[in-house]
């Protein structure tokens, strides 16, 4: 007979996903490489929108997700959620980077139960 993990058991919410998202973005150093991406890519959209370079979109979305995954491979050491669930994942990297930018991220992470960076001395 088979336990079910939490990564066996299916995610039917969104809730659901949002803490499992957070605690697979446990570490500072994956945050910061999503908030990276997510912005550069923002930024090459924007511009590729206003000068009328569509071409350039598909660029934008490959550096917000190059950022991410390198984030995943070799820092946090896991897989990136948009394998499985890749709408809930796009829309958590605008939810997470928008609760970092308002200064309200930290409470989110703790509900998720990730531990507080340590601070370096």
């Amino acid at each position: 007979m088979s336990v079910a993990t939490p990564s066996t058991v299916p995610i039917r919410t969104y809730n659901e996903f949002w803490l499992h998202y957070l605690r697979e973005h446990s570490k500072p150093q994956t945050r910061a490489l999503h908030y990276f991406g997510t912005t550069a890519g923002l930024v090459l959209w924007t511009y590729a929108l206003w000068n009328h370079t569509f071409k350039l979109l598909p660029v934008g979305l490959f550096i917000g997700y190059f950022c991410a995954w390198v984030g995943h491979f070799f820092v946090e050491h896991n897989k990136p959620a948009t394998f499985k669930y890749p709408g809930w994942s796009f829309i958590s990297d605008w939810v997470m980077l928008g609760y970092w930018v308002s200064g309200n991220l930290q409470p989110q992470l703790k509900q998720a139960g990730v531990s507080p960076a340590k601070k370096l001395a």
